[in-house]
């Protein structure tokens, strides 16, 4: 045993290293938990109990000679380090400037368009982004043969074994549908759902398999239009400008009856006529209307005792309207030269 360790502190003392690689190496060989002083003092269990003194001895004496070896050669390394660093340096100067990020413009618009329903007393829901048939199309009153439900408009999703249909989903009114069974027949409900949808689209400049959207539900006694038409009245105003005009063109939805499509004075012009609002002066930003009776009764609320409104818009076209965006793409391109763009934001 005495040999052996006489031959490893030969070792230690002709070892010679150039680089940080070689006295990581060995470190390693010397300290490490396999390493060479962890192997002696195992075998030190095998030791007779009258030799296991000088056997310690031994090697502690092995120990003390590799660790001053090794911070002998750590030191060389240091000072070879130091002295190739340029001496001209000035350590007081400012550092280079870490480029900040800035928030997407979508997740701009969508936090303005909440805070501002907030105001006026909606809270945020959420809700999966894969649906069954149910809360994506029956409950709405979507008819078993409305073209929504088609494969060329839907993204279904097929599973094994199952005949149940489930899709992602095409409107985040699948989330009031969930909120309404949630509460059942204890209205007030005034939510928001604002969240990512799925169509079954050609991609282009003006049309997207994915796209964004808010929704608003508001069900409580005595609810009218008229309640609906001031509600996006202040809407308007607080994301256009106080002079913004809205005028509500009578339309269909299956979840709503009456239905109409809203449309807001066009802030370019100034409802003066202009290529983006095609010379109308208006430009159409949201789709709403009473929810239908069906609807409540579907999710267990009385429709002989409450009333509501619902609306919903997508939050790339209100982007569009604000930043004067052309290609609904680049919202989803994450092109850092379009993003860069809304870092005063």
């Amino acid at each position: 045993m005495q040999q052996k360790i006489d031959t490893l502190i030969n070792e230690i003392e002709t070892f010679a290293a150039q680089t940080k690689e070689e006295v990581e190496g060995f470190r390693i060989k010397y300290f490490g938990k396999k390493g060479v002083l962890a192997d002696l003092f195992a075998e030190m269990k095998g030791i007779a109990p009258e030799m296991r003194k000088d056997f310690g001895l031994m090697v502690n004496s092995l120990k003390v000679k590799a660790e001053e070896r090794l911070e002998s050669f750590q030191q060389i390394l240091e000072n070879a380090s130091d002295a190739q660093k340029p001496k001209d340096l000035d350590l007081t100067l400012p550092g280079e400037a870490i480029g900040l990020g800035s928030r997407h413009p979508l997740s701009l618009v969508r936090n303005e368009i909440l805070n501002i329903f907030k105001r006026i007393g909606f809270t945020v829901a959420d809700g999966p982004e894969i649906e069954d048939d149910w809360h994506n199309f029956t409950a709405l009153n979507f008819p078993e043969n409305h073209p929504a439900r088609d494969m060329q408009d839907t993204f279904f999703i097929s599973q094994e074994g199952s005949t149940d249909s489930i899709a992602l989903r095409t409107h985040t009114s699948s989330i009031q549908v969930r909120i309404m069974e949630q509460s059942k027949s204890t209205p007030p409900i005034r939510i928001l759902a604002p969240g990512r949808v799925y169509r079954n689209e050609a991609i282009s400049a003006r049309a997207h398999c994915f796209f964004h959207q808010v929704e608003g539900l508001y069900i409580d006694e005595g609810v009218s239009f008229a309640d609906l038409k001031q509600t996006l009245l202040y809407f308007a105003q607080e994301m256009f400008g106080s002079d913004a005009k809205i005028r509500l063109r009578p339309s269909y939805f299956p979840f709503t009856e009456p239905s109409a499509e809203m449309d807001v004075s066009c802030q370019i012009c100034k409802g003066k006529g202009c290529n983006v609002c095609k010379y109308t002066g208006w430009l159409e930003i949201m789709g709403c209307g009473m929810v239908d009776p069906n609807v409540l009764e579907n999710c267990k609320i009385d429709s002989t005792k409450y009333t509501g409104y619902a609306f919903g818009m997508g939050i790339e076209r209100i982007a569009m309207l604000r930043y004067d965006v052309k290609d609904l793409r680049l919202f989803s391109e994450n092109d850092v030269r379009f993003l860069r763009q809304f870092k005063s934001e």
